[in-house]
């Protein structure tokens, strides 16, 4: 009786084993059509054709390059500027937050992106639509992917997002229990923190590439969804064209090249380390969507300021 009792206990386990391996690849297969419905678009928006996803010929991107141009020229009278006293140039970072301030002045309440939604998920890499800032400074980037790691809000996610991989058991090494959660929950953390500097502030500081979300806030949901979630794949650079994202490509890709470090030996695979490259890219992609519609999910269903 017990070895029968056994016996079903772990064909049970095989099957719930096989199916969540089904599942999976069903995931996989998924996202990969997605992916591969989007290159043409992602494809023709880089090249310049207008979708009507925020093109390169959009009023968005006219009006930043306009930016952009008035800011080189602004640099062809540095030497005019060098003679003036240190007193009289204002900081840069006040500045462009200043600059920030004005543009969003202009925007409708209702369309307004805040810096915190519904006081926990912070917002901060987001631009109203209609607002055109400057292109961020180092410090200014700094500053975006400290405030998205060390923000209260990243502790909660960080921790029910442990839990829930602790309880599928999808480390098995890392164990169960307390001593398992706490060693889920510092490699999460970690994959956290590593990501957001790599996405936000390196790689875009380096490669020149705008990280910031520019809602759309107009338009059809299809239209409007589309966009927002190929904005993993296409980002603004600091001359407002579009250009191919590859800060956030290759800043997940290195976030978890890192996180082989301190995984076990078992999740160290291609397959692996892959599929949570995937989640990762996804995850930013449904943020964005979400922080697209939220001004009018606020305004029109909770009929409150977003």
């Amino acid at each position: 009786m017990a070895e029968t009792l056994i016996y079903s206990e772990g064909r049970d386990k095989r099957l719930d084993e096989t199916k969540l391996r089904r599942l999976n690849k069903l995931g996989w297969w998924i996202g990969l059509a997605g992916l591969l419905l989007m290159c043409p678009m992602v494809w023709a928006e880089v090249r310049g054709v207008d979708f009507g996803l925020g093109a390169p010929d959009s009023p968005l991107y006219e009006r930043f390059g306009e930016l952009a141009g008035a800011q080189s020229g602004q640099g062809q009278n540095s030497d005019e500027s060098q003679q003036k006293p240190d007193s009289d140039q204002p900081n840069s970072l006040q500045a462009a937050s200043q600059a920030r301030d004005d543009a969003n002045k202009s925007v409708p309440v209702s369309k307004q992106q805040p810096k915190r939604i519904l006081g926990l998920m912070p917002n901060y890499r987001a631009v109203s639509a209609g607002a055109i800032p400057p292109p961020p400074t180092p410090k200014e980037a700094f500053v975006i992917a400290t405030r998205n790691s060390f923000d209260y809000s990243s502790f909660v996610f960080v921790g029910i997002t442990s839990a829930m991989a602790e309880w599928s058991d999808a480390h098995k090494q890392l164990g169960e229990g307390f001593e398992g959660y706490g060693r889920y929950y510092w490699r999460g953390y970690l994959d956290k923190t590593i990501g957001n500097y790599m996405v936000i502030f390196t790689l875009p500081t380096v490669l020149h590439e705008d990280e910031r979300y520019y809602a759309k806030g107009e338009g059809g949901i299809l239209k409007r969804a589309v966009y927002a979630a190929t904005r993993v794949l296409i980002t603004p650079n600091y001359d407002g064209k579009n250009t191919l994202n590859i800060s956030e490509l290759l800043g997940r890709a290195s976030a978890q090249a890192i996180s082989v470090s301190y995984y076990p030996s078992q999740d160290r695979t291609a397959g692996s380390i892959s599929e949570k490259y995937a989640y990762a890219i996804g995850r930013d992609a449904l943020t964005n969507v979400f922080r697209e519609f939220w001004p009018d999910i606020a305004t029109h269903i909770l009929h409150r300021h977003p």
